[in-house]
């Protein structure tokens, strides 16, 4: 299968895991893309682009001619760990796991890669949105191998630690760590949850209408899970006169419809967009950072 990978899981993945682990297994991924097709018996229709950020995904027949996707992601990103979480939600709110077709590469349910969330008015965005991430909320299955959030979070927060010294983001960054220590060490709920979770990854399927897909699970508190779906639309945010009190009008919006603490998900909002922002400017994304950082300040 001769292409050449999408130019964002390139950009993406040099950026998050280094270029030079990126560019070696994307030197790969033709051959693994036909090895992959061949294990499971998948006919291509296309590559999707501009596709994943961390992943290749393909739109495939399987041999009985029923359409699915084809999923491969590098070892990095820890692909066994989204195939358990897909193999317990069983397809209640999320994609459903049709197979493998060998290490890191998935068979997935096809949905409508072309319709997520953010092609809704924001409110029934916001409102679907939520109705989807309840139902991943579930117990982990026994002797997971999911990550926690204070770990996953204590890795990032070792990362953003000098920015602290940072003209433009020391006093968020420093801010966003503090937050980060109270919420950790009074965390008391364990679910499963998304890790990923915002409107663009809520496709529309046909068996119901809107299903989750490309989890980063771990387990913990869902004002986790909420954090990265407030800043949804960052960019419309930031642009509107009203946009710091509609920012926080969402926090409260989505705590109260979901239950639960407005200040926990004000809290982890907060070190998310800080976290994502310290990272755009490591990359040198330094307009993104901008906007994250202005976003974190009116929280």
């Amino acid at each position: 299968m001769g292409f050449e990978p999408p130019q964002r899981l390139a950009r993406t993945l040099g950026e998050t895991y280094g270029d030079a682990a990126a560019a070696e297994w994307l030197a790969k991924l033709p051959g693994l893309a036909d090895e992959a097709l061949g294990h499971a018996s998948l006919d291509t229709e296309r590559v999707m682009a501009p596709g994943g950020r961390s992943s290749l995904v393909v739109l495939v027949r399987r041999s009985d001619g029923s359409p699915a996707a084809l999923k491969i992601a590098p070892p990095f990103t820890r692909p066994d760990l989204e195939r358990d979480a897909l193999a317990h939600w069983n397809g209640w709110g999320a994609v459903q796991l049709l197979g493998e077709a060998g290490v890191g590469a998935l068979v997935l349910e096809r949905l409508h890669p072309e319709v997520s969330l953010r092609s809704l008015p924001e409110a029934k965005a916001l409102l679907e949105a939520a109705g989807t991430v309840r139902k991943l909320w579930v117990d982990p299955p026994a002797a997971h191998g999911f990550e926690t959030v204070a770990r996953r979070t204590a890795r990032q927060a070792e990362a953003m630690e000098p920015y602290r010294a940072d003209p433009a983001a020391g006093e968020l960054t420093a801010e966003a760590l503090a937050v980060r220590e109270e919420l950790v060490a009074a965390e008391a709920e364990t679910v499963l949850l998304h890790g990923n979770f915002r409107q663009g990854k809520v496709l529309a399927g046909d068996r119901t209408p809107w299903l989750a897909v490309g989890p980063e699970p771990l387990v913990g508190e869902r004002a986790y899970d909420l954090a990265r779906l407030v800043r949804d639309r960052v960019e419309d945010l930031v642009a509107a006169s009203s946009g710091a009190s509609a920012a926080r009008r969402r926090v409260n919006k989505l705590a109260d419809s979901l239950d639960l603490d407005r200040e926990r998900l004000r809290g982890w909002t907060l070190f998310r967009a800080v976290e994502s922002g310290t990272r755009a400017l490591a990359a040198g994304r330094r307009q993104d950072a901008e906007l994250l950082l202005e976003f974190a300040s009116w929280l």
